[in-house]
């Protein structure tokens, strides 16, 4: 096979490859990229936030920062705290992103990332609330993508999971007297997390076969894609297909099967890492 084949004939290219099951980089088609997790402090360029992750699947490369800030709750949420995610994928990521304002794709991951949160119970608000009307947390998700070769949902969703499993929010009691809110920086608390969403996605090709964890060329070739989130009970917390190929029934169910199988790996590696740098 050519080089000059996979330039001037991508999809040909690829379907060669995807009739004997598997991949130009090697890959089976159900088979994931290397997939490695860093957590915390180890991040030197963001160590001014609360919570940190850097997140690799392949070349796909992203991070997370959690900033807790304090404010008071929406009068008709005075029992709630806020939860704000924000996806960006700077000019420097990919030659296909501008700079400037969030682009399409940008705002659409920060869309998906609300929607996780929302749906899947990750982070109950409830939680974020200090005093009843009168004071709550904000986490502010930062997610910038640093090298984009495909599936930034799945990394996203990842780095955001291990972002938060690496805050602990500082103590915030309410003097009576003044009515000001006072911090003990001494005392900290790991944030609540009620429930740990993972992704899967999946390129469709020729609107009938199915590959995992799809790489930048791979997404463009595609009729299709498809992201799954689960979490740890094997519960769907979302599916998320923006246009393209439908999917049968069975097809899906599919999906759901080896996401479900996705989401035990990802929970192990971060389970691994967290127990790697918690103090003996």
């Amino acid at each position: 096979l050519s080089i000059c084949s996979r330039t001037v004939e991508p999809l040909e290219y690829y379907r060669r490859f995807l009739k004997e099951n598997c991949r130009p980089d090697g890959r089976e088609l159900g088979e994931f990229r290397t997939t490695t997790v860093n957590i915390g402090k180890c991040l030197c360029s963001i160590t001014t936030a609360d919570g940190s992750a850097l997140v690799k699947l392949g070349n796909t490369t992203v991070i997370c920062g959690v900033k807790a800030e304090l404010a008071a709750p929406a009068v008709d949420s005075a029992n709630k705290g806020y939860i704000v995610p924000n996806v960006e994928l700077p000019s420097l990521c990919a030659e296909r992103f501008r700079s400037g304002p969030p682009g399409e794709e940008a705002q659409a991951a920060s869309q998906f990332i609300a929607d996780v949160i929302e749906n899947s119970q990750m982070i109950v608000k409830e939680d974020l609330c200090i005093a009843n009307g009168k004071l709550a947390w904000v986490l502010y998700c930062d997610i910038i993508c640093l090298d984009y070769d495909g599936n930034l949902l799945d990394a996203s969703v990842f780095a955001l999971l291990a972002a938060l499993k690496n805050v602990h929010l500082p103590l915030v009691t309410i003097n009576e007297e003044t009515g000001l809110s006072e911090v003990n920086l001494k005392q900290k608390n790991p944030l609540i997390i009620r429930k740990h969403p993972v992704a899967t996605s999946f390129a469709i090709f020729d609107d009938t076969l199915l590959i995992v964890d799809p790489t930048a060329e791979e997404e463009d070739l595609a009729t299709g894609t498809v992201t799954i989130v689960t979490d740890e009970e094997g519960r769907l917390c979302s599916v998320h297909k923006p246009g393209g190929s439908p999917l049968t029934g069975a097809k899906l169910q599919d999906c759901i099967t080896r996401a479900i199988t996705r989401h035990k790996e990802v929970k192990k590696l971060i389970d691994k890492v967290i127990k790697s740098i918690t103090p003996k």
